[in-house]
């Protein structure tokens, strides 16, 4: 066992495709054992923060979602890019140019959109037609310093019937078009998990987290000192292909021992 696995304090939990598959009438389903694995790590007196790269709904939403599922969480333990993209645009004085899912208007409804001075790119489903994404292209290419500020950069993702592609590939088609860098705000940004583990109350070198190897979660935890406990790779072979949480240790019917179950495996 891993030294540091003695102190951990927290864990950073990745949501969707990890606690539960999105898509269908109630919003997603909880993936097997998931929500007892919640509840016997916050038994163990471990801390715990959800990092989501949810931008098809504000936090308030998306936490009554999951409680629905029968999760154990508030809107404090929720790290999402909305919240964080607000305070980059306040902060900047930027007045963003929106192409976003319909649900996630309101989180930016305090913010100045007149004159648009940049754009913010989300996973906006529907709302990514030939048009909405010609209309964000207008407004960067007419800019002398564009500015792309972009709520994650995931290639895909999982929904009940089916895989989806995810905002990262819009964001690559307007940086390629306007020849400019996003800024990326959600996963897997460094500041993104820097926030999580400030709102947490938890400093990296007693904090963990639980992912999908394959996706982009993990690599940037590594990046803010956290150590990685993911599942072995042939549960999650090709990114959420398969209905197999990486917090299987936690599951009913294995017993909870934060010596083994949140460091390297001993």
């Amino acid at each position: 066992m891993a030294a540091w696995a003695r102190a951990v304090r927290g864990l950073l939990l990745d949501v969707s495709g990890v606690l539960y598959d999105s898509g269908g009438e109630g919003g997603g389903v909880p993936i097997a054992g998931s929500v007892e694995a919640v509840r016997r790590i916050k038994a163990a007196g471990l801390k715990l923060q959800f990092c989501t790269n949810e931008t098809q709904a504000t936090r308030e939403k998306f936490v009554k979602k999951l409680q629905g599922m029968g999760f154990d969480i508030s809107m404090a333990e929720v790290t999402a890019p909305a919240p964080a993209a607000c305070r980059i645009l306040k902060e900047r004085s930027l007045r963003p140019h929106l192409l976003v899912h319909n649900d996630l208007l309101p989180e930016f409804a305090e913010i100045d959109k007149t004159n648009p001075n940049c754009v913010v790119i989300g996973d906006a489903a529907e709302n990514f037609t030939y048009a909405n994404l010609n209309e964000a292209f207008r407004v960067l290419i007419g800019m002398e310093k564009p500015v792309l500020i972009s709520l994650g950069r995931g290639r895909y993702y999982k929904e009940t019937d089916g895989l989806k592609l995810d905002v990262g590939a819009y964001m690559k088609a307007l940086e390629y078009a306007c020849d400019v860098q996003a800024e990326v705000v959600g996963k897997p940004a460094k500041m993104f998990f820097e926030s999580a583990l400030a709102e947490m109350g938890v400093p990296p070198q007693q904090a963990g987290c639980c992912g999908c190897p394959q996706r982009l979660f993990c690599p940037a935890c590594g990046t803010s000192g956290l150590r990685q406990r993911v599942a072995p790779r042939e549960l999650l072979q090709g990114c959420n292909r398969h209905q197999s949480s990486c917090l299987k240790n936690f599951a009913p019917g294995n017993k909870f021992d934060t010596k083994h179950q949140t460091g390297d495996e001993p």
